[in-house]
């Protein structure tokens, strides 16, 4: 019997993703350059690539490839990336770190950070309707760019982002907490994984199997953040630690306490797995990286 190797498998998506991305990106010179050299700079800042790999990963489960679903990959990886130098800017988070870089509005400033951000999200979906076109199917188009749409506006991350900061410094209860997570962070995430299994052409049994995995992944994965700006150092997590905290945040944490936030992750984690099941072996790379998801210390 052998053991998965997540590290092996995790490189080589990686990798692959990032020359596409390199190729999809507007090259530093073109006009406008200090757009597209800030639009570059945070997409190779690096990080996980957890959102592309969830794309891949949701394809390979129902029988799909990577090629099958590049550029959605790299959407979703651009769309992350736009929150994330969207929640730097003073306005939001006012970060000076990401990543263990300077943030892009500290090396861009504020008018090119909000721009490189939009430029952003506004290629994702032009990558997004490219590659669900060539599954020649307008129903698939249809519903992947509502998919993703959904999960990054109002009706996900987006909404989720502005209960989170109407509830700073307040007292809310758990719905309101959850209803943060499952919007601000679980949905993009669930949202990857069907996004690969739905190019793939998932069975409608396939797809709801991945479906409830990513929901569970999503929200285990945000619980999981919330415990690392507890317990994780500035150095470990590549941004200030201890943020949730100072900013009086609606988190997990704060509202159960590491211990019960913990359980509750791993709970998540495990029906994250049971999900799976009707996937058999193909699935393998997604139980290991709901593993990872649980077990990371950044």
């Amino acid at each position: 019997m052998t053991t998965f190797d997540l590290n092996a498998y995790v490189e080589a998506r990686r990798h692959l993703v990032d020359q596409a991305l390199d190729r999809v990106l507007p090259g530093e010179t073109a006009p406008p350059p200090t757009l597209h050299r800030a639009m570059r700079y945070s997409v190779n800042a690096g990080g996980k690539r957890l959102r592309p790999i969830l794309v891949i990963a949701g394809a390979e489960a129902v029988g799909g490839t990577a090629d099958q679903v590049m550029e959605t990959a790299c959407a979703l990886e651009m769309i992350h990336t736009y929150s994330l130098i969207h929640d730097d800017l003073p306005a939001m988070d006012n970060d000076d770190y990401r990543r263990g870089m300077l943030t892009n509005h500290k090396v861009f400033g504020e008018a090119i950070a909000i721009l490189a951000g939009d430029a952003l999200l506004t290629l994702a979906f032009k990558l997004i309707a490219l590659n669900g076109a060539r599954t020649g199917d307008a129903r698939v188009i249809a519903t992947l760019v509502t998919d993703i749409a959904d999960a990054a506006g109002t009706d996900g991350m987006v909404g989720g982002q502005v209960v989170d900061i109407e509830s700073e410094g307040k007292a809310v209860d758990a719905e309101t907490i959850d209803y943060i997570h499952m919007h601000k962070t679980a949905a993009l995430i669930r949202a990857s994984l069907c996004a690969g299994a739905l190019l793939a052409r998932a069975s409608s049994t396939e797809l709801a199997a991945i479906r409830a995995c990513g929901e569970a992944l999503g929200l285990a994965f945000q619980i999981v953040d919330d415990i690392l700006d507890v317990e994780g150092s500035t150095e470990e997590l590549g941004k200030t630690a201890g943020k949730d905290a100072q900013q009086q945040k609606a988190t997990y944490p704060a509202y159960h306490g590491l211990e019960a936030s913990r359980a509750k992750a791993r709970v998540l984690i495990d029906q994250a797995k049971h999900a799976l099941t009707p996937l058999g072996a193909r699935a393998e790379p997604i139980e290991a990286l709901a593993e990872f998801i649980v077990q990371r210390r950044s």
